[in-house]
């Protein structure tokens, strides 16, 4: 898949084809957000009923090999998956996370992700700390000079 200089312009393309493709479906996705035990998550996608949806991006065999914090998302979504490309085989990743195949283009859900539980405290603060997040980028989109701190 020649996408772009390294793994970095691979997960950004795929970050945006899976943008698109929540977009289809209703949900609203905010890349690289840092989770309250300070794990950074590739892609989090907020339905309109609440639920939280984690992406884990993986750009090749070895960044998924070297991953070995994937399960620390787990308490923070309602449902996590990993996403990758055509490129990597499908077989490596575990059978217990959803698996989605993106391009820079859009993507499509392979295997759907069973649904976690979480509880409604940790779902109304995610969801607080998700609408500072966006705010906060939008605003700094809107006035590049103005002073606009990372709310997560």
């Amino acid at each position: 898949m020649s996408v772009g200089p390294g793994r970095d312009g691979i997960a950004r393309l795929l970050a945006r084809g899976l943008a698109r493709h929540f977009a289809l479906r209703d949900l609203a996705a905010i890349p690289e957000v840092t989770l309250p035990n300070g794990r950074r998550a590739d892609l989090v996608a907020l339905s309109g009923r609440g639920e939280i949806h984690i992406v884990e991006i993986k750009s090749s065999i070895e960044d998924f090999r070297t991953d070995t914090k994937w399960r620390d998302y787990l308490p923070f979504c309602e449902r996590f998956y990993f996403a990758t490309h055509p490129d990597v085989p499908m077989a490596i990743f575990p059978d217990e996370a959803g698996l989605i195949l993106a391009d820079g283009f859009g993507a499509e859900i392979l295997r759907e992700a069973p649904p976690l539980p979480l509880a409604a405290a940790t779902r109304k603060s995610l969801t607080i700390q998700l609408a500072r997040l966006a705010s906060a980028r939008l605003s700094g989109m809107l006035d590049p000079e103005g002073r606009y701190p990372d709310m997560m």
